[in-house]
């Protein structure tokens, strides 16, 4: 079975108030992102610092930004802030 839940190292860290702007800026740029994180994520808890990770498409130069808990899987909403705008499970 495959998954798309990446078991990468993190590239750094981000501080929760810099992680909270990041995905404000994504989800005020990209009109379909709120909804999408809204359907597939819970909110986070209290934490002073997140991981970022860098994106693995291929040619994409962003980086992943924890966005919520998901779902329906025990893992992380990522949102790549590159050109590819995607969002993973970490």
């Amino acid at each position: 079975m495959t998954s798309n839940i990446g078991q990468n190292y993190p590239y750094t860290s981000e501080t929760e108030a810099e992680r909270r702007r990041t995905i404000e800026r994504l989800v005020a740029e990209r009109s379909d992102l709120g909804p999408a994180l809204a359907e597939r994520t819970t909110p986070l808890d209290d934490n002073e610092r997140w991981w970022v990770w860098k994106c693995p498409t291929t040619g994409c130069p962003g980086r992943l930004h924890v966005a919520g808990y998901a779902r329906d899987a025990h893992a992380l909403v990522v949102v790549c802030d590159g050109s590819c705008g995607r969002i993973f499970l970490r």
